[in-house]
């Protein structure tokens, strides 16, 4: 079991959705990634879709060679991606599933169904350096595949236990987050470090943060909607606070 502070990543995806929808060169993703960085994020994420429709290939050469804290480069599974992953050789990358309908990701990556082909698909991005993390759901059946292919990190989602806490019902929210509790768990013991993220909030994050096992979460759509309220300092700042309350640790 883990302890100490646990890491604040920031996905500045939607930083780019919304320079995007203009058409313009802003906002600027690097300049929200550097503001974040001076803010106390310990990691920036960027998910660089199939369909780039938001961070593009410039964004995340801008951010590999312009900040100063690890980048964790999320993306599906394609020979396309192992390329640019292999090209710019990031801190860390997560593989996720992807859809091109879907309007965020909506679910885990089926590792065990796609046990042979991802074991081979993450040893030369191993052998670059890459830390390589798994997004999944928190079966076992997944998180044991994640440790048998060679993964270093599993984050697990927590759409589902976000969806049922906004929706109000709690009791079900509780399920979920006591089967996302036994994931992190299961994943510690097979020697994965354990990440967690999507849909998390003011509201929903302590009890997430309060797993022992876990070393970080990644949140980005929440906090840069807040940063239009409050700015981004003062947005990771108040995460920043209610993550190390729950964890029962200073700043």
């Amino acid at each position: 079991m883990t302890d100490g502070r646990l890491r604040l990543g920031v996905n500045i995806d939607h930083v780019a959705t919304v320079r995007n929808a203009r058409g313009s060169a802003w906002p600027d993703p690097l300049r929200a990634a550097l503001l974040a960085e001076a803010a106390g994020a310990d990691g920036i994420t960027a998910h660089l879709r199939e369909d780039r429709r938001h961070i593009r290939d410039a964004d995340m050469e801008a951010l590999r060679a312009g900040i100063g804290i690890p980048l964790n480069f999320e993306c599906a599974a394609t020979e396309e991606m192992a390329a640019i992953v292999l090209r710019l050789r990031p801190h860390a990358v997560c593989l996720v599933p992807e859809k091109r309908e879907e309007r965020t990701t909506e679910g885990g990556l089926d590792v065990a169904g796609d046990e042979n082909r991802l074991a081979h698909y993450i040893a030369p991005l191993r052998d670059a350096g890459c830390r390589v993390s798994m997004f999944i759901g928190h079966d076992a059946r997944q998180i044991e595949a994640s440790a048998r292919i060679g993964a270093a990190v599993v984050e697990l989602h927590t759409g589902h236990y976000s969806d049922l806490h906004a929706e109000g019902r709690l009791a079900e929210a509780e399920a979920e987050l006591a089967a996302l509790v036994k994931g992190a768990a299961l994943a510690h013991s097979l020697g994965l470090e354990v990440h967690a993220g999507h849909g998390l909030t003011y509201d929903n994050v302590a009890p997430i943060a309060a797993i022992p096992e876990l070393r970080e979460l990644n949140i980005g759509h929440f906090l840069i909607g807040e940063a239009i309220f409050m700015g981004l300092e003062d947005a990771i700042g108040e995460m920043r606070r209610r993550m190390d309350e729950a964890r029962g640790t200073g700043a």
